[in-house]
């Protein structure tokens, strides 16, 4: 049987996933995100989609950043009516994080006399054609498609897909984790799959081990109390915020370091965090007996909760060292750019990157070696450290790709790379055909194939 196979979004870029697959009789969608980090992804975001959203049956999310889930709203208020699939993990979270969305457009609409691309009824309507399952719970699909999710390891409740339909499988990655998180288990690696459609976001580099990690986070901290400077840390308020505050507790309580002031300034990461205190099954074993111990993994000496924007200009008058975790994670919106406009100037400030940058981000400028930078229409000089610790990404490196494929890819007929910029997504292409004679195609945006299924 043949199926129609469409690209969407998510091609040569990492961020606006997007992918159709059409059997003919029935058009399941698999994530609809944000286009986000480009100067014109606000305008890109408003388009039409390329596809009628009344026509599409079903709509699977394999996790709740915004690049996969900002839209769907969107989808709702331009005629999608059927129903929404995901874990129950990321419904909690994507009902927080498109509601977030909607006050920064609607702040955006004040400011800038932009249109948000759905309102809060869209939302509500969103979460009611919402429907849970667990990991390896199989549910079936119309036309005949079966489908179940299995642990990404990327995020809280991250899956990925399986659609299987007669004797054919393809299979859609989401996000896959790095390996090992700080906080969630390794992804669970499909096999004998017949198509793959899988993330390439580090295809090309690779990432520093655990110890790693965990002595450059230490010597950071160290640094910034030697020479009694403030430690920046721009995190995406889902899942990256959560691992950092771990690895700080972590270090705080095996004495690794001396306490210091640690300032969670994000609302957004703040009711986050405590969402993951109520799906705290799905984290690692390990991180779940920790807590059977008595040990509140989000609390230690030090760490204080800023929820209100007078909390965080308060911030500033706490001299001496101190630590401030605020999104967003690429410093394209939210507190963190004002704590930037404060602090980018001052040569004992360290901006420490630890999640992917894409391009055209504050995040990006800065890591590319930036000396000005121009946040909320001010000129900023660029006198502060900008250091990177890539081993906290929740992404698989370019190693942990090629193995996701070799394990269980051998009877594989079509693996599209996706979800990367283009030089990334491409040296991963070749790499798979070179190494394992995987048929790997990097698609064009908007491409449609033919596949058996």
């Amino acid at each position: 049987m043949q199926a129609t196979l469409g690209f969407y979004g998510g091609v040569g870029a990492v961020t606006g996933a997007n992918f159709l697959l059409d059997t003919g009789a029935a058009a399941f969608l698999v994530d609809c995100g944000l286009i986000q980090g480009d100067r014109f992804a606000q305008t890109q975001n408003a388009e039409p989609f390329a596809y009628d959203p009344s026509d599409i049956d079903v709509v699977l999310l394999t996790h709740a950043h915004a690049d996969h889930i900002g839209r769907v709203p969107k989808l709702l208020r331009d005629g999608f009516t059927g129903t929404i699939y995901s874990t129950a993990a990321t419904k909690a979270l994507s009902a927080v994080m498109l509601r977030d969305a909607l006050k920064v457009m609607q702040f955006e609409e004040q400011r800038y006399g932009t249109t948000p691309i759905y309102e809060a009824r869209d939302i509500d309507a969103t979460l009611a054609a919402w429907k849970t399952v667990e990991y390896h719970e199989e549910f079936t699909l119309p036309d005949g498609v079966h489908a179940h999710f299995e642990n990404a390891g990327h995020i809280l409740g991250s899956g990925i897909l399986h659609l299987t339909r007669g004797e054919k499988t393809i299979v859609f990655t989401g996000d896959i984790g790095n390996v090992p998180q700080p906080l969630l288990s390794a992804p669970e690696i499909p096999k004998g799959y017949d198509y793959l459609v899988m993330e390439s976001v580090y295809g090309d580099r690779s990432h520093e081990g655990v110890s790693e990690r965990s002595d450059l986070l230490r010597s950071h901290i160290e640094a910034t109390q030697k020479k009694g400077g403030t430690l920046i840390i721009p995190a995406f308020s889902l899942e990256r915020t959560q691992a950092m505050l771990f690895e700080i507790n972590n270090l705080v309580e095996l004495g690794a370091i001396t306490p210091l002031p640690v300032f969670l300034d994000s609302p957004l990461a703040i009711e986050v965090t405590e969402l993951y205190r109520s799906f705290v099954h799905y984290v690692r074993p390990d991180v779940q007996e920790q807590i059977k111990r008595g040990d509140d993994i989000f609390a230690f000496d030090g760490l204080s909760f800023t929820r209100t924007v007078k909390e965080s200009s308060e911030i500033d008058e706490v001299s001496g060292a101190k630590i401030i975790i605020a999104g967003s994670g690429m410093s394209h919106g939210g507190r963190i750019r004002r704590h930037e406009r404060r602090y980018l100037g001052n040569p004992k400030t360290t901006v420490l990157l630890v999640g992917y940058q894409s391009v055209g981000s504050i995040g990006r400028l800065l890591q590319d070696g930036a000396k000005k930078v121009t946040i909320d229409g001010e000129l900023v000089k660029v006198k502060a450290r900008i250091e990177r610790i890539t081993g906290y990404s929740g992404h698989a490196d370019r190693d942990q790709l090629l193995e996701f494929v070799a394990t269980g890819g051998e009877k594989a007929k079509g693996i599209y790379v996706v979800m990367g910029e283009e030089r990334s997504s491409l040296f991963l292409t070749q790499r798979l055909r070179d190494y394992l004679g995987a048929p790997a195609v990097a698609p064009s945006l908007g491409q449609e194939v033919q596949i058996d299924f």
